[in-house]
């Protein structure tokens, strides 16, 4: 179940009265998230994932995300448990493929595809890429709890392969921190909220400045509503990373 003070401190309330955002600043408002977020160089993060479900155990996972943010490439690679070890996610040309050693084959998977069987899709530790996905529109400026935010809606463009092809923001207007996230279907039905309650930042060398990025994510299935998944980004590293790791063939060293 949520946790009672988790959700207080994201609890909605009434709107303020707030000049609407134009097109132009609502567009650059996207845009500075998708900055941001974005490092120029390579990306390596250690990350820790809690999957509840319903009538199952908890799983815990652990595995490493290798990023190569200017040509969009993205290696996961699953650590622990024992049962899940060497398998991963490989993203090249724009598309997603699975990796399972235990029958030795890829499978291309789509953008919806649930990361570990989580409710953690691709996108949640990737780039963020939001202004290229998605048209903006400003929905009204009000209060997330203690927080004065911008609430925003996103529109999948044309031609574009996301997970959702809807997406509502809450954000910081004091920090720019996306706080808040619904994930609608086609037909507008609410299928993920996702929570974003700590942020880092960290020194990028290669591009000169802050990158940041979301240290814990809380991800709820409106669908099966007992799923939920906690992410943890436990620790960046931007150092270069060798250009043969984004290559199914590394990948498939690592379960030998």
């Amino acid at each position: 179940m949520r946790n009672a003070s988790f959700l207080a401190l994201f609890l909605l309330l009434a709107p303020a009265a707030a000049a609407p955002l134009d097109p132009e600043a609502t567009d650059q408002l996207v845009r500075t998230i998708d900055e941001r977020e974005r490092n120029s160089g390579d990306w390596k993060a250690l990350v820790y994932m809690e999957a509840k479900e319903k009538d199952k155990t908890d799983v815990v996972y652990d595995l490493v995300v290798y990023r190569r943010d200017k040509e969009q490439k993205l290696v996961f690679l699953f650590l622990e448990p024992k049962t899940e070890a060497g398998k991963g996610y490989l993203r090249i040309d724009k598309n997603l493929w699975f990796y399972d050693p235990r029958v030795g084959r890829w499978e291309r998977r789509t953008e919806r595809e649930r990361i570990g069987g989580t409710d953690t899709r691709r996108g949640d530790l990737d780039e963020s890429r939001l202004s290229e996905e998605y048209t903006a529109k400003w929905e009204g400026d009000e209060k997330l709890g203690k927080f004065e935010v911008h609430r925003v809606l996103l529109t999948a463009r044309t031609g574009v392969d996301v997970a959702f092809p809807s997406v509502r923001l809450w954000v910081d207007q004091a920090t720019g921190n996306v706080l808040k996230k619904q994930e609608m279907a086609l037909s507008g039905r609410l299928m993920r909220t996702s929570y974003y309650p700590r942020w880092k930042k960290v020194r990028s060398e290669s591009k000169k400045g802050d990158v940041w990025y979301a240290e814990e994510m809380r991800f709820y299935d409106e669908v099966e509503k007992a799923n939920q998944t906690l992410v943890l980004v436990k620790s960046i590293d931007l150092r270069p990373l060798d250009p043969n790791l984004f290559t199914k063939a590394w990948l498939e060293s690592k379960s030998r």
